[in-house]
Parts: C-alpha cells; structure tokens; sequence
C-alpha cells in the first residue's frame, strides 16, 4: 500500500496541471458544501441565539385568549386566581427550572411622566424578588428592591436604560420622582441586563420577529401595583430553565401548574412561548433552499468525479505498456488493481483537502462580504473528506479493473 501511495505522488507530481484540473471539479464540489454547510450553521446558531437570547434560557408563560396575548386593558377575565406562595416554589421545584419569577405587566402603559418628559408606549412591570435574578438584570446604579419594598406598598421603582433616558435625559435618575398614572413613584435604581447580547436585525422580517420594547420599561413591586392598577390582577411567570435543550418541557410544566388558577372559564389560557419550537420553524423556512444548494454542489462533485474516471482512463491506455510488462513479471490481477486505484483515491483525497481548505477560506469571504454568521462544521470536514476518497474508489473502479483486465502479450505489444 505504502509504495501504491509513492507511485500515485509521484504520478501527480510529474503530471502537475493535468492532476490539478482533474482535481478541480472535486475542490469546487467540497469547497462549495462546506462554505453552504457552514452558512446554514452559521445562520441556524444566529436564529436560535436571536429568539433564546444569549444562553438565559427563559420561557415567558403568558394569559393567552385563544392564540392572542390577553391584556388587562380588557378588563380582569373571570375565573382566575393569583398565585400563592405555594404554588410559586412548586413552580420553583420543578424538574430542570432554575428559578422562576412573577409580575403583573402593562406592556404599552400611558400617563408616566417625570416633569415635562414622558415615557411613550414604555412597559410597566410589578415584580417579586425573583425577577430581576430570574431575567438576567443587574443594578448598575442605586441599590435593588429591599425586603421592605416586598413586603409593604412603598413608593419605589427601578428604570432600565432606556426609560432612564427618556424620562430624564439631562439629570441624574436616582432620586427622581415619577408619576405613574398619577402616583408618584421615587427612583432608587438603575437596572440593565448582566450581558450585552442584542438580535441581529437584517431585514424588516427580522425586526418584527426579534425586536423587543425598546421604549423603556419601569419596575415596581409587586406589592405597590394595586396603588397605580388593579388588585388582584393575574399574574405572568417567568421560568428559566437549566439548559437550552430543557427550554420546552420546562415551560409546558410551568403553564400546566399556572392552569390550575383558572377555573370555569374556557376561553383563556396559560401557555409557554416555545422559542425552540419557533427557532426550528424558522431553520425550516431555508432548508428547502438549503438543500437545493447542497445538491447543486453535488452535481459539481459527480462532474469532478468524471473527471477524474477519464483521466485515469488516459493513464491507463498511456501506460499499457508498462501493465503488460508488470503482469510478464509476475503482478497479479489484484496488485495492479490496486496501483491504479490508489491513484484515484490519492487523486481526489488531494483534491478533498484542497475543496476543505478553499471551502473554509470561501466561507469566512462570504461572512465579510455579506455579514452572514458562519460555523465551520467538524463532522462537514469530516465528511467532505471521506466524500472525495469515495468518489475516488467509485470513479477509479472502472479504470483500474480495465488496466487488471489487460492481456500481457496484447499489452506489450502496444507502442
């Protein structure tokens, strides 16, 4: 095998741009599924990171009417209670939920001002003193919701950035005063998300899908919300699970505990936001386009692989005499078999790691040129690689039995 491989190098090497283009067909081939496989990662990474978030794997459950999210602005539905504390740590205690914390919500609230500014379209939260772990958030400024807070009706409240800046853009937030709906509330802190992850926004498709509520949210306690809204509002859950691939189960057990507050009223319901079910929609979208690409690049891999059956059959007929006179000395059917398709393999394994290379060095063009996330696939490499031996042992099985298959006397014979 040692000295097959020797004499395939040797070929290649004596005959440079012959066994290049030969080798061409199978490079572009490899190359192009690679650079394909590794932008269908690459955008199926961004799609599921752009819904899930970076990595804090939380399942928004939600008071849905039918398919349609049920604001309170239509009035408290009947038939639903608010959580007790016992209910709230079995939530806490299920199977893969890390942590999960509950609020009461105005999504697009009117009437908060500070001053002469407003807060258009900003949302409001009342919260207990799980959400701000919960979701990730982190006082950067001031000081957090203290026991207190929770536990009485004070007056106080926590902006993100963005309702900082709207409310006041010229002076310092913290100990500022707030009107909601007429109430004033005094700012004691400042909140922002630990990470700085943000969507990546593309197209107009992708701002309706990805972009959140951008105008600024404010948060009060729990215990504070019946002094701006209503008592006894029904509450939301947010559950964050252990790990992305438990993302589902979790939210489905989340909103089958929150169900049991709702008695005799069949028209609402409390359902999970299924991110990993929605990313998988989306990847779906693309595959048949996806898969349309892959195979076009395979059309190239089976034009490289005739390529690669004619030039040994060239090979075989330019060196006739020498199978002849390797057969009068005694090669047996199998050895010669073996040389040439040897050959063929080294041939376009060459070629498969050439494909590899330029594929990994198209892929990350692409990205530049067209700010296209990529990720180089291990097991595509893998593949390729194993492709091009392939296409070696089946487009070289034909030429290599025929140089087998030769008669010795009829092969010396030949000039």
């Amino acid at each position: 095998m040692a000295e097959n491989i020797r004499l395939a190098v040797r070929g290649i090497l004596t005959h440079k741009m012959r066994s290049f283009l030969t080798m061409l067909g199978v490079i572009i081939g490899i190359a192009s599924i690679i650079a394909i496989v590794s932008t269908i990662q690459g955008t199926n990474w961004q799609i599921m990171e752009n819904l899930i978030g970076a990595g804090d794997n939380c399942v928004s459950v939600t008071l849905m009417q039918g398919e349609d999210s049920y604001y309170m602005d239509m009035g408290i539905p009947a038939g639903v209670s608010v959580p007790d504390e016992e209910l709230r740590e079995t939530i806490r205690s299920l199977d893969g939920v890390s942590d999960a914390a509950f609020f009461t919500s105005r999504s697009y609230a009117d009437g908060i001002t500070a001053g002469k500014n407003s807060l258009e379209w900003g949302a409001v939260r009342g919260i207990d003193s799980h959400y701000l772990s919960t979701l990730g958030y982190e006082i950067y400024r001031g000081r957090p919701f203290v026991e207190s807070d929770y536990n009485g009706n004070s007056k106080v409240m926590l902006l993100d950035e963005s309702a900082a800046r709207s409310l006041f853009p010229a002076e310092n937030p913290l100990g500022g005063t707030v009107e909601i709906s007429g109430e004033p509330f005094t700012v004691v802190g400042l909140v922002r998300k630990s990470d700085s992850f943000q969507p990546v926004i593309n197209n107009i498709g992708d701002y309706y899908t990805y972009a959140q509520n951008d105008s600024g949210t404010i948060f009060i306690t729990e215990a504070a919300w019946p002094i701006c809204y209503r008592y006894d509002e029904p509450v939301n859950c947010e559950v964050r699970a252990e790990r992305t691939e438990d993302m589902s189960r979790v939210g489905r057990d989340a909103a089958e505990q929150m169900n049991t507050l709702i008695t005799g009223n069949d028209s609402i319901s409390y359902q999970a936001e299924d991110l990993l079910q929605k990313a998988r929609d989306k990847q779906a979208l693309s595959a048949s386009t996806n898969n349309l690409l892959i195979w076009v690049a395979a059309i190239a891999l089976l034009v490289g692989g005739i390529g690669v059956m004619n030039i040994m059959l060239v090979s075989v007929t330019e060196r006739t005499s020498e199978i002849g006179l390797k057969k009068a000395l005694g090669a047996r059917k199998g050895r010669i078999l073996s040389q040439f398709l040897t050959e063929s393999v080294v041939l376009t394994s060459t070629g498969g790691i050439l494909g590899v290379i330029a594929g990994i060095i198209l892929a990350e063009v692409i990205s530049k040129m067209t700010e296209t996330p990529v990720a180089i696939s291990i097991p595509a490499i893998l593949l390729g690689v194993g492709v091009s031996m392939a296409i070696g042992i089946c487009f070289g099985i034909l030429p290599a039995k025929k140089a087998a298959d030769l008669d010795p006397i009829e092969a010396l014979r030949r000039e």
